[in-house]
């Protein structure tokens, strides 16, 4: 054990004790960690609960970096099962707002000046409060301009920091000790929590998220993101222009049904351009995070976690939803495998064809524009997920944002389909891969591509021959999954060597007994008393360890 981990046993006992309390402690005792002596105290009505509401009330009570770990997760329908993704979609993030001497410091700390030569007033309540943020309504002193301040909660980068070094110790242990886990590939999504998280705490990139998707949509009307005064931008603060509305949340429950009918007809037009036009997209856009002004347009907020498609991507999403309409299960099989990572041996491939064509009964006949969108790229995650296929991150996030913004527009218009909406926008990209421009970048990329292979591929052939010939040409492999059978020898041959040492000083012990050699202890010689105490301690423990391992 490091000294790093050593000054975090503290949280390591914490979390333990959070664990315990929810009725985890089967994973702990699992991970040898023994849950005899934890302070945790469990509540009957807590243990009755489901495990999948469990799990989310466990990790709202770890702290901000667990409920964000959660909420990443809820975006991967390829790895979690559907009724988990739901329960973690109600993650919260209820915390106490940092006062505001705190929230003063790091402007001025951050900004450079007095918060009075900055702005002219400044709301010390906040108009909202997270974990990791808050943000403050404010008037700039140059300008009179009204505007919504986001500033980090002091310390929050420490505190996420020693969360996640915590976490990938977990995630690993995790990983090497519970085989049935290893499929979640947790190291990974753990890596995968930092890069995210490290880009969420620096505020610049939020700014640069926001300038992008505005870029994107100055010709759309009625959808935009509130535009940021970058001089009052740093890593810890965030100075956009304030938007008066209500959140679509609100909404829901008060507008008219040509008003929610329009409102879901915009929402869902403006993710679908996001996706497959600009593979440029929201990567968590619930009803939250979303702002109805008052002229009825969308504003979208909170740009700290955003998903990226490369232009191939978006076609292959586009082809794979033609593909199913036409029920060409070889297609579906083909882009499938393109997409996704893991698995795909032949035997996969025969078993996943045959799933494939079970998913393309339930759709065939039906027009392009009846399809339930979210319904098909669920059964398509599933699948993935049954195979131990994972998808690429971004396109994961992709199927859950979608699915997010469908499920929204049907709460809003119960007989909106996304498909049909989407209609002129997939018939518009589909064509322009047959137009020069496009074929013309196909060519150059393609050409580009067999230049470099022409240039590399030959003088690595020589070298592999040359090496051949010299025999010096050596093949390194790796193996898999042998931990457990590493770990499992090496116990066994400690056992092993302890349960010699112990029967030797018996045996010495009992031969120095009988030659009668001074000094005496209760009658007998002292030194084979010592060596009877001994033993017997190894032994003991040698005993006791054996039958706390459970494996005899």
């Amino acid at each position: 054990m490091d000294f790093k981990t050593i000054m975090h046993l503290g949280r390591f006992k914490d979390i333990a004790v959070i664990l315990f309390r929810y009725g985890f402690d089967d994973v702990l005792n699992r991970l040898g960690f023994p849950t005899r002596h934890l302070p945790g105290v469990r509540h009957p009505q807590e243990l009755e609960t489901s495990t999948f509401e469990r799990i989310r009330r466990a990790l709202e009570d770890l702290g901000p970096t667990f409920v964000k770990f959660g909420q990443m997760m809820s975006l991967r329908p390829d790895l979690l099962p559907y009724p988990l993704i739901q329960e973690l979609r109600k993650l919260r993030e209820d915390v106490a707002p940092v006062s505001f001497s705190q929230i003063r410091l790091v402007l001025e700390q951050s900004l450079g000046k007095p918060l009075d030569e900055i702005f002219s007033q400044f709301e010390e309540e906040p108009l909202a409060s997270a974990s990791m943020a808050q943000v403050h309504r404010a008037v700039l002193a140059r300008s009179g301009k009204a505007v919504a301040v986001k500033v980090q909660r002091p310390g929050i980068g420490h505190v996420i920091k020693k969360d996640l070094y915590i976490l990938e110790i977990i995630a690993q242990e995790i990983h090497e000790r519970l085989e049935d886990f290893r499929v979640y590939e947790l190291p990974n999504l753990v890596r995968e929590l930092r890069r995210t998280m490290t880009r969420e705490l620096d505020f610049t990139l939020e700014a640069r998220n926001i300038r992008i998707f505005r870029a994107n949509f100055q010709n759309v009307d009625r959808c935009f993101a509130p535009r940021v005064l970058d001089p009052y931008v740093r890593r810890r603060v965030l100075t956009m222009e304030l938007i008066q509305g209500r959140r679509l949340s609100e909404v829901m429950g008060q507008a008219d049904t040509a008003e929610k009918l329009q409102l879901a007809r915009l929402g869902l037009k403006a993710m679908v351009k996001q996706i497959l036009e600009d593979g440029f997209f929201h990567a968590d856009p619930h009803p939250g995070n979303i702002l109805v002004t008052d002229e009825g347009a969308i504003c979208l907020l909170d740009w700290g976690m955003v998903g990226r498609l490369s232009r191939e991507m978006r076609y292959e999403i586009i082809d794979l939803v033609h593909a199913i309409v036409e029920k060409d299960s070889d297609r579906v099989l083909e882009i499938i495998l393109t997409v996704a990572r893991g698995g795909g041996s032949a035997e996969d491939r025969s078993l996943i064809h045959r799933e494939i064509l079970d998913l393309l009964d339930a759709y065939h006949g039906i027009p392009l524009e009846q399809i339930d969108l979210g319904s098909l790229l669920m059964d398509i995650a599933t699948l993935l997920r049954d195979y131990k296929l994972h998808l690429p991150s971004d396109l994961a996030m992709m199927i859950r944002s979608l699915i997010t913004a469908e499920g929204t527009a049907r709460e809003l218009a119960p007989n909106l389909n996304v498909v049909k909406e989407a209609e002129d926008l997939v018939a518009r990209l589909s064509m322009e891969r047959w137009k020069p421009p496009e074929l013309l970048r196909n060519v150059r990329r393609t050409l580009r591509h067999l230049g470099q292979m022409q240039r590399e591929v030959p003088p690595r052939i020589l070298q592999i021959l040359d090496k051949m010939q010299r025999g010096e040409l050596n093949v390194r492999f790796q193996h898999e999954n042998l931990g457990d059978l590493r770990r499992t020898l090496d116990n066994m041959s400690n056992r092993l060597t302890l349960g010699l040492i112990v029967a030797a000083m018996i045996i010495g012990s009992s031969m120095i007994i009988t030659t009668g050699v001074e000094p005496y202890l209760f009658g007998y010689p002292a030194l084979g008393i010592i060596g009877y105490l001994i033993s017997g301690l190894f032994g003991l423990w040698l005993i006791v360890t054996i039958l706390r391992s459970r494996r005899f």
